[in-house]
């Protein structure tokens, strides 16, 4: 007997308790190339569709709007703009971050995709859109082939 549809939030029902679930994520060939661009070099990297005139950060290896594989590699950034900010005052399990964490949507130079990343060294007011921004990079020696290589962005200049 199928359940009813919920057309309210007010009904949702929800069952509590853990499922130990384990999983691995593999970045593929394009994420590989992307990462390891960042890691041992401190590039970022961005795949370029010829027919629909766009670059993509992180690179990827096919477009996402006419399917074409992508193998033309470029880099962009490390400065790029802020198109949208957010200011977070809770960690994932609730708890109360002291002090807020700033997040943003940075459009990297030469791109027409974005990055969500944090944001470092500028206060709450002035954390706009429009705002000029660069990569901040980990130590070689402390980048690990993640989106954290990036320590965060900051006011360029």
């Amino acid at each position: 007997m199928p359940l009813d549809p919920t057309l309210h939030a007010d009904d949702l029902r929800a069952w509590y308790g853990s499922m130990p679930v384990t999983s691995r994520y593999t970045v593929g060939p394009a994420g590989e190339r992307f990462f390891r661009a960042m890691k041992d070099a401190a590039r970022i990297l961005g795949t370029r569709c010829g027919r629909c005139n766009l670059t993509y950060v992180p690179g990827r290896l096919f477009c996402e709007r006419c399917f074409d594989e992508l193998t033309d590699w470029t880099e962009v950034g490390p400065s790029g703009t802020i198109e949208a900010v957010t200011v977070v005052h809770l960690d994932l399990d609730g708890a109360l971050l002291e002090p807020p964490v700033l997040m943003a949507l940075v459009r990297l130079d030469g791109a027409d995709t974005v990055l969500y990343h944090r944001l470092s060294g500028v206060d709450v007011a002035d954390a706009k859109i429009g705002l000029r921004v660069e990569a901040a990079f980990r130590r070689l020696e402390d980048r690990t082939g993640s989106i954290l290589d990036i320590s965060h962005f900051r006011p360029a200049g």
